[in-house]
């Protein structure tokens, strides 16, 4: 039998583990600030031990130079809101993947006019080539590679040939 002082700090820590979980979700993604790191899908896990938060993200590869500032935004933003010890650590198994972007990440994406990541990743199965890639200001077709890499080294250069405007495509990966 579950006492009700058991049942009440299950609650506590139900709570605090959503709050924490909330606060970390929002933290933007210093490369491309209009996702948050729940958008982008590096958020993996949030636990709560008493006034200890445990954060597990896995990078957009391992080499990214973001970690750095995303593990250092996630600190100050949970230290901000109270929580007193903040460890975040880094997973790279499973290797990220932009199957692991939200809906709602990637429509951010195409309204900060970046093309968003189309198709699946490949995962044991055959590699589907993108025959084109949609321009997120115009929505033709009719675009060309101008470089494998953009702004960033998961994002390839676009340039549209209908309004003749260079963007960003992140790379399916």
């Amino acid at each position: 039998m579950v006492t009700l002082a058991e049942l009440q700090s299950r609650e506590a820590v139900a709570d605090a583990s959503a709050r924490a979980w909330r606060i970390a979700a929002a933290v933007p993604d210093p490369e491309v600030p209009v996702l948050t790191i729940e958008d982008l899908g590096v958020l993996r896990e949030v636990s709560v031990d008493g006034d200890r938060v445990t954060v597990t993200m896995t990078p957009t590869y391992s080499g990214c130079p973001a970690v750095d500032a995303i593990r250092d935004d996630i600190v100050l933003a949970l230290t901000g809101a109270g929580f007193a010890e903040v460890e975040v650590r880094l997973t790279l198994t499973p290797a990220w993947t932009t199957d692991w972007m939200s809906e709602a990440g990637r429509e951010k994406l195409r309204a900060y006019g970046i093309a968003p990541p189309t198709g699946r990743a490949s995962v044991g199965g055959p590699i589907r080539l993108q025959l084109a890639v949609k321009c997120p200001r115009c929505g033709s077709l009719d675009t060309r590679e101008l470089a494998r890499f953009g702004s960033t080294s998961c994002k390839a250069l676009y340039e549209c040939r209908a309004c003749l405007e260079p963007f960003d495509h992140f790379k399916v990966h």
